[in-house]
């Protein structure tokens, strides 16, 4: 069942999908309705689940799941990544390599491949207080406080 992101405790499953480019105003309505039609209709084991989602920075797909209710299984979250892989199709869009790292420059999200913001790391052209997003969360809380970081705050420190 489709919630309001907003609605949804501190303790539910958060999933973080990147996208490998800003999703343009015609597609973001497009992909709110799929969006609306998929969570309104994923299911485990015939259940329904209580989820919603929300789409940040025109570039970030986010879904969360109240496992208070009813837990994913599975194949309730093989259904969920075969629906994301149906956008990228649809899009021409990458939203599953977790090999990329989106960051802020200003007010624009950059997004380079892994190796590439290594580089940069090491050339200074990112710091410790670049913010970073850190798609490992796995917590609406973890996601709302810790999501949007200093590369210092994140995994991303390693390479500093």
């Amino acid at each position: 069942m489709l919630v309001a992101f907003n609605t949804l405790p501190d303790t539910a499953r958060v999933w973080v999908y990147q996208a490998s480019r800003s999703f343009s105003k015609d597609e973001i309505v497009e992909v709110k309705q799929s969006l609306d039609q998929f969570i309104e209709e994923w299911t485990t084991h015939g259940s329904r689940l209580n989820a919603g989602y929300e789409i940040r920075y025109n570039r970030f797909i986010v879904i969360a799941l109240d496992q208070s209710i009813l837990g994913a299984s599975g194949c309730s979250i093989d259904t969920q990544v075969h629906f994301i892989q149906s956008l990228e199709k649809k899009y021409d869009i990458d939203l599953l390599d977790k090999m990329n790292v989106s960051y802020k420059q200003g007010e624009f999200i950059a997004y380079k491949h892994l190796k590439d913001f290594k580089k940069m790391a090491k050339a200074k052209s990112v710091s410790k207080n670049t913010i970073v997003f850190n798609n490992l969360v796995t917590n609406k809380e973890e996601y709302e406080q810790y999501w949007e970081v200093p590369a210092e705050e994140s995994w991303h420190a390693r390479f500093m």
